[in-house]
């Protein structure tokens, strides 16, 4: 179960047994126009026969845990508006891009934890079944055959979460340093959100901005305006406020600001939210026009700014 990538950009990190597939891709930041870069940190599809050989059904725990096909969503948007993009193609079965190294169920690793992680307040996301390495899945449960040998997440954490993250991180220092300010869009997808009472309409969208932390109200606000303006029930931090990766990257008064988008599966997969619909064109417009308009946005923010920028 792999995707071929023919992308161009900067490879980075490696997937263990995949025959040396990296673990994510970076478009070319110097063809970059805008202060905006796109990270889809749970679309990877690249499952060495290793990984799936000690997973338990298979054909039902890459579809659930995925955010399926969002990537092809970025790449679309990042075409259409020349934002820079970040996608990692190692599976979130694999490692967790959007949890820290120590959000973790050690009672799943061979050999346990350090004894001051075994401790920390730091896993409890893990406790439900869904930390750095994902443990259950509702209605699945037990997803692994057997624990993980420390050794193997060692190696999962130095060759895909740490690149991973010090080329977000370097990136966005990048594009601060050059506009004054940087924006984050960590783009994912979520299963139907339930409704609350019969005849309900839920969201299709849900920003998240870590409730305020990460990210200038104004420009929030204009994410949430627009989709309501074109016709799309969004949220805004519930169910979904952000993670890891806004918790670690978001820095406002530094002038890098982050979002988390959560778009509705049936909004552009097919009926069983397997496979692409007609409708994942349109998702892309739409997603590439607020692109634009926060591009706008977080260039003034940029301007306004007192750090001095790159060319200066």
């Amino acid at each position: 179960m792999s995707d071929k990538h023919d992308h161009p950009g900067e490879s980075g990190g490696n997937i263990s047994g995949s025959d040396g597939q990296s673990a994510f891709v970076l478009t070319d930041m110097a063809q970059t126009p805008l202060p905006v870069l796109i990270a889809v940190p749970h679309a990877g599809r690249d499952y060495p026969e290793q990984l799936l050989a000690k997973m338990r059904h298979r054909d039902q725990v890459p579809l659930r845990l995925e955010d399926r096909y969002v990537d092809l969503i970025g790449r679309t948007v990042a075409q259409q508006t020349g934002a820079a993009l970040l996608v990692a193609h190692a599976p979130r079965a694999m490692i967790d891009l959007n949890r820290a190294t120590d959000d973790m169920d050690w009672s799943m690793v061979s050999g346990g934890a350090r004894e001051e992680a075994r401790h920390s307040l730091a896993n409890r996301r893990s406790r439900s079944g869904l930390g750095l390495v994902p443990r259950r899945l509702a209605g699945i449960g037990e997803i692994w055959s057997g624990p993980i040998e420390r050794a193997e997440l060692d190696s999962r954490i130095a060759d895909i979460h740490q690149p991973y993250h010090a080329t977000l991180g370097r990136s966005l220092d990048l594009i601060r340093d050059r506009w004054g300010a940087a924006l984050l869009i960590d783009l994912h997808s979520m299963p139907p959100l339930r409704p609350r009472h019969p005849g309900e309409r839920t969201a299709e969208f849900v920003v998240g901005d870590r409730f305020g932390a990460s990210c200038d109200p104004e420009i929030v606000a204009t994410a949430l305006d627009y989709f309501g303006q074109h016709g799309r029930l969004v949220a805004h931090n519930r169910p979904y406020a952000g993670g890891y990766v806004l918790d670690r990257h978001a820095l406002p008064a530094r002038g890098i600001h982050a979002i988390q988008i959560e778009i509705c599966r049936s909004s552009y997969l097919d009926s069983h939210l397997n496979e692409p619909s007609v409708r994942m064109n349109g998702v892309a417009r739409l997603v590439a026009g607020l692109v634009s308009q926060l591009a706008g946005q977080i260039a003034e923010v940029g301007r306004g700014s007192a750090i001095p920028l790159a060319a200066e």
